[in-house]
């Protein structure tokens, strides 16, 4: 479980990072708070945290789900895909964003890996205690 809790912290720091990347971006293009609009470069910078977010609520329970009932190592590395994914995302989401599928279907592979492979790894657990 090391591992999962290793790679949680990573997809977090991987957030704070993205979070402190609209701040500069703010400042660079006078974006006052609590404005999400202005030069493109900041609100594309804005959309790759935003998006992150929202994959974030979905990624680390299945993470988290699929390393206790499933593969610890394995999750790890789903895990490290969906990291992967996401600066790919936010490069291509940068320069041009309709580009971005790549990143996109890379972080969305690894968590419907986790999720599915949560579902069956819990599932089986709860199949065998109820029926022992």
């Amino acid at each position: 479980m090391e591992a999962i809790a290793v790679v949680t912290l990573l997809a977090l720091l991987q957030f704070f990072l993205f979070g402190f990347q609209v701040g500069r971006m703010r400042i660079k293009h006078g974006v006052r708070a609590p404005a999400t609009t202005g030069a493109p470069e900041f609100e594309r910078m804005f959309r790759v945290q935003q998006n992150t977010l929202e994959q974030l609520v979905i990624f680390l329970p299945a993470l988290w789900i699929y390393g206790y009932y499933g593969n610890p190592m394995l999750a790890a590395i789903a895990g490290l895909v969906f990291i992967v994914g996401r600066f790919v995302y936010k490069s291509a989401y940068l320069g041009d964003p309709t580009k971005r599928s790549a990143g996109f279907g890379i972080g969305l592979a690894a968590t419907a890996f986790l999720v599915i492979a949560a579902l069956i790894a819990a599932g089986r657990d709860l199949y065998v205690l109820y029926t022992a």
